[in-house]
């Protein structure tokens, strides 16, 4: 029986199996062990791995063999969901408050089934987001936060990670706006991960693990947004 590769914690952030070591049984488990420290993390996503675990797990390490991703200009919107951000309801920011915005999204996921945002997970992302690699999107109701999206930029790839909503449409109104700043910034892809229908419903497919790998290989390459990331000032509804 196939067993995942074993990182030691002490190991080159380089120390990575090829994605074609994967288990078909999980889907995807990769490698066990490692650590999080921004290094490793970067090399993951570079690589086309993404740890998730859970608070009694070792760190886990995954490449499933189908990948979930969103290419930017193919969101679908709803008419229902088009007509609430009409509505402006509700003020869409970006980076104003990283560290809320993910524990929020381990908040929402313990009250459901549990969370692999653990405490150590939380703090390595932040740690990105002080290093300028981690970004988070947040929607405002009244003052208050709502909802929002965080996850990684490397070249011209989002890597998101998790989203929550307190009110009805939060979280698919900032990922709307997100997604059109992104299209305009020029980036080509989103990484979803695994498939949901949710993501399904906006415009996310399932691609062949090589086929994201190659994307990756050129992409990341590429230099991506510089500066602080917030939106532009000019209207980015679109019709």
């Amino acid at each position: 029986m196939r067993r995942p590769y074993w990182i030691p914690r002490n190991a080159s952030p380089n120390d990575f199996p090829p994605l074609e070591a994967a288990l078909e049984h999980p889907d995807g488990l990769l490698a066990v062990g490692g650590d999080l420290t921004a290094n490793r993390i970067i090399v993951a996503y570079r690589l086309g791995i993404f740890p998730w675990y859970n608070d009694d797990d070792p760190i886990l390490w995954w490449s499933p063999a189908q990948r979930m991703v969103l290419f930017p200009e193919c969101l679908s919107v709803s008419r229902s969901l088009r007509k609430t951000i009409r509505k402006n309801k509700f003020t869409v920011t970006m980076d104003q408050n990283f560290r809320e915005v993910i524990e929020e999204c381990a908040c929402l996921r313990r009250k459901q089934d549990g969370t692999w945002i653990t405490d150590e997970m939380r703090e390595a992302y932040c740690q990105l987001h002080d290093y300028g690699f981690a970004h988070s999107v947040e929607s405002w109701y009244e003052g208050r936060l709502v909802g929002g999206l965080y996850g990684v930029a490397l070249g011209k790839v989002f890597f998101g990670e998790s989203m929550f909503s307190r009110e009805t449409d939060a979280s698919k109104v900032a990922f709307a706006h997100f997604v059109w700043q992104l299209q305009r910034w020029g980036y080509e892809l989103i990484d979803c991960q695994m498939r949901t229908n949710h993501l399904q419903s906006l415009g996310a497919v399932e691609i062949p693990r090589q086929q994201y790998r190659a994307l990756l290989d050129r992409l990341c390459e590429v230099p991506g947004h510089a500066g602080a990331w917030q939106f532009d000032t000019e209207e980015i509804l679109r019709p």
